[in-house]
């Protein structure tokens, strides 16, 4: 919606609903084909996200699409993906830990049949890249290696866009922030490849040592939540302002009244609940690793990015006894979200679909 709004172009968008992950793999290609085809909306470029089959697509449209130029937006991708280390959680609980390298192909076979791929961090491109020889040595024969490098040549990393117009600061009155316990904010989704084990531990730890902090836990939750979240509302009782999902008021207020915003996540290809925290001025700490030292500017890299579990406890723990050194680098930090804004990266897209049509 924020590159539609953006974009010298006009667009039109064919969605489904964000859940069931697997049967929109397989049947959303089918749902989506008949839409694009009762639209008979005149394409000149299609850009498709890493969820869609592309080859059921364009095969179910190819009266309207043989000659329209396509392109991939690979947001997420099923090849390095973490597993659950307990193979009965997770949204792969049904492979018990073992990956189905079905849909893998899907996004292989996707990108083969796109002109054109986009990847939305460096560290994702390189991860899959990196993974697709192995990936490729699974089949009995005809392992078409050759076809790593002619899908890297035609791909090349385009961030995801922000409306950060959407989070300029409430108007409020007097700054409550100076009169009450510092902030953290979780605003990731509540799955196990967020790794809320390790954030509500540093939490249990800076709980017992009597620091005073208050936590706001906010994102989406698809299906059984972890149970260490259970346990951590229950032990971190009141220190706790917010649980669940919130609208996108109360979200934007959060952000601006958190002080820290903590990842301690094993997976993450971009992360745009980050880096909408930093644009409220919001101080992160950020693992050393995944898409992270790409969204922060190197010259904050050694105040933000921890190294270790012990590392991140230490930062933390400095960080609630400095309230105002670490809003003051917030407010340093926020700046660098802005090239992100959908104002400087449509451009950007909107060039790369006028190629697509030369």
């Amino acid at each position: 919606m924020g590159l539609k709004q953006a974009s010298q172009h006009r667009m039109e968008l064919f969605a489904l609903p964000a859940r069931f992950w697997k049967w929109r793999m397989h049947g959303g290609a089918v749902t989506l084909a008949g839409q694009f085809r009762e639209a008979q909306f005149p394409a000149d470029v299609i850009l498709a996200t890493d969820m869609l089959d592309v080859t059921t697509f364009l095969a179910l449209t190819r009266p309207f699409t043989s000659h329209t130029p396509i392109g991939l937006y690979m947001h997420e991708n099923q090849l390095t993906y973490p597993l659950p280390s307990d193979g009965r959680t997770g949204p792969m609980r049904r492979q018990h830990g073992e990956r189905d390298l079905h849909y893998v192909f899907i996004n292989f076979a996707s990108m083969l049949a796109a002109d054109f791929v986009l990847f939305n961090s460096h560290y994702h491109l390189e991860s899959w890249f990196g993974a697709l020889p192995g990936f490729l040595r699974h089949f009995p024969e005809h392992r078409e290696l050759q076809a790593a490098a002619a899908l890297r040549a035609k791909s090349q990393v385009v961030p995801v866009g922000l409306r950060l117009a959407d989070l300029q600061p409430p108007v409020t009155g007097e700054n409550t922030a100076v009169h009450r316990p510092p902030l953290i904010l979780w605003n990731q989704r509540w799955e196990y490849d967020k790794n809320p084990d390790d954030f509500f531990h540093a939490l249990f730890v800076l709980a017992d040592e009597g620091l005073d902090f208050q936590v706001a836990l906010c994102g989406e939750q698809f299906g059984k939540r972890p149970f260490i979240f259970e346990r951590a509302i229950e032990q971190l009782g009141q220190r706790i302002i917010h649980v669940g999902y919130a609208s996108r008021a109360q979200y934007r207020d959060l952000l601006w009244a958190a002080d820290i915003t903590v990842s301690t996540a094993f997976h993450e290809f971009f992360g745009i609940s980050i880096l909408e925290a930093i644009a409220c001025e919001t101080f992160p700490l950020l693992p050393n690793r995944l898409s992270y030292p790409e969204l922060i500017p190197p010259s904050f890299h050694s105040d933000c990015l921890y190294e270790s579990q012990a590392d991140l406890l230490a930062r933390l723990r400095h960080a609630l006894t400095q309230p105002i050194t670490i809003r003051e680098m917030g407010q340093k930090l926020a700046t660098a979200v802005t090239p992100y804004d959908w104002s400087h990266l449509a451009p950007r897209y909107d060039q790369i679909f006028i190629q697509a049509r030369r």
